[in-house]
């Protein structure tokens, strides 16, 4: 006889037998895979919010640690009664603190050849009538150089594209200007490089008497032809009365460690003699230094704060404990750093962070307090430092050996860098999900076979019930 289903032939639920014991084998085992898969996954994703927090800190660590940009310093221009700046200016870390008068006398130019009236009555005039020619473009004071051949029936209009596309053109400009007189045609040659002695020389290379219209010396350079019309100059400035000159429009180092560069001459005063003084103020970078020391505390803060969400213990039964309670590896993240905040930097005349305005609190954390401990509030100290003590808040930080930012970098590199704690806690973590998941694949195939074999004891069972009942029934009937 053949039976579809467990218990149809003996009358028996066996079905629900054979589902309650593989139930029983299965929820002790399945139970402990989901509470550490769970716990799992909750050190994983708290190990990935920590990184995050750690990444944070260290950009604001990495900020503080720059020197460079820590010592920065801060360049101010005003000019009375204009909006417009005459010069712009920068200032290295080395520079001195200081305001300067600066008067803008003249601009550093080029110079500039126009050719004489009548040469040329259009631009579609030949500039050279027979045979073949070259013109070299040179500025003897800076060494630049370029040269162009010429073939007869060139025009003028060819010759300026020729200068314009010219390889090796270092600066030279050609325009054509059509006067619409009996001056005819004028080419404009114009050369942008500048300073005293820098003129712009033209050499009529073949000595061709055509090209004498458009150079200005012939092969020997011993004779002249075009002369300019504008001068190549230096700018000239006045700092604090000074004349003071450049062959560009920069004045680099002028004032030690300052760059200004000077866009247009200063305006006369209302007695049309004396220029118009603007002044020029180096000072630190206050604002920046600022920003960066209230974000290190920040993020400071913001880190201490992820570490104690994710090692606390609940208070209650009620409350949960963190992902990574009690775990070593965040103890020993905030010893560290709570160690490194906490300690003297001999380098730095401020010696420490409270004298910075920074206090570590009962709570770990970071804070620039309002409390007068009899040397000003933190605010006043920290304003104090800024004003006073500019350069030792970087040796503070950035000190090579003992600097806060660069010990704090050392630590955060340890747990951070690839191979490094976290990273290798990360490993381990994701290891295990993985044998989480084979081990709850095995109990699946030791279920099924499980359950194979207790459905074959009771197939045997449930066929030979049957068996009696058909028997037992065949004989009651027969008797009766």
């Amino acid at each position: 006889m053949s039976i579809s289903s467990l218990g149809v032939g003996s009358g028996l639920d066996l079905e629900s037998l054979v589902t309650q014991l593989v139930s029983a084998q299965r929820e002790p085992r399945e139970n402990s895979i989901n509470a550490r898969e769970e716990t799992n996954e909750a050190e994983i994703s708290a190990l990935g919010q920590l990184t995050s927090r750690l990444s944070d800190f260290q950009d604001a660590v990495e900020d503080l640690e720059n020197s460079t940009d820590l010592n920065g310093r801060e360049t101010t221009v005003s000019t009375p009664d204009s909006e417009d700046a005459i010069f712009t200016a920068e200032a290295a870390n080395s520079a001195l603190s200081g305001t300067y008068d600066i008067q803008v006398e003249q601009l550093a130019t080029g110079s500039r050849l126009i050719t004489d009236d009548g040469a040329f009555t259009d631009s579609s005039d030949a500039v050279l009538s027979s045979g073949d020619g070259s013109l070299t473009f040179k500025v003897d004071g800076s060494g630049d150089s370029f040269s162009i051949d010429l073939t007869a029936g060139t025009t003028l209009a060819q010759l300026r594209e020729q200068i314009n596309n010219a390889e090796g053109n270092f600066g030279v400009t050609a325009n054509i200007i059509d006067t619409g007189t009996a001056a005819g045609a004028r080419l404009v040659i114009t050369s942008d490089v500048t300073g005293d002695g820098n003129d712009l020389v033209i050499v009529n290379d073949d000595d061709l008497s055509d090209l004498e219209r458009i150079a200005t010396t012939d092969s020997s350079e011993t004779t002249a032809f075009l002369t300019a019309t504008e001068n190549a100059q230096n700018a000239i400035a006045f700092v604090d009365g000074l004349e003071v000159q450049s062959g560009s429009n920069e004045f680099a180092n002028t004032i030690q460690s300052v760059t200004f560069e000077v866009e247009s001459v200063s305006e006369f005063e209302a007695d049309g003699v004396t220029r118009v003084t603007s002044s020029l103020t180096v000072g630190f970078d206050q604002e920046g230094l600022e920003t960066r020391v209230r974000d290190f505390v920040d993020n400071y803060n913001s880190l201490i704060g992820e570490i104690q969400t994710l090692s606390r213990f609940g208070e209650s039964e009620l409350e949960d404990d963190g992902a990574l309670a009690g775990d070593s590896l965040l103890r020993g993240l905030q010893t560290s750093l709570a160690n490194i905040v906490s300690e003297n930097v001999a380098s730095s005349g401020l010696g420490n962070l409270f004298q910075l305005g920074i206090e570590l609190n009962s709570d770990g954390e970071l804070e620039i307090g309002n409390t007068d401990f009899g040397l000003g509030t933190g605010e006043d100290r920290l304003q104090d430092a800024l004003d006073d003590n500019f350069d030792d808040i970087a040796a503070l930080f950035t000190d090579e050996d003992e600097g806060i930012a660069t010990r704090l970098l050392q630590v955060l590199e340890s747990y951070t860098q690839a191979g490094g704690l976290i990273d290798s806690r990360e490993d381990s973590a994701l290891q295990e999900r993985d044998n989480l998941f084979d081990e709850r694949e095995a109990l699946e195939l030791r279920l099924l076979n499980t359950e194979q074999i207790l459905r074959d004891r009771y197939l045997n069972l449930d066929q030979t019930v049957s068996s009696l009942n058909s028997t037992g029934a065949a004989l009651l009937s027969a008797l009766g």
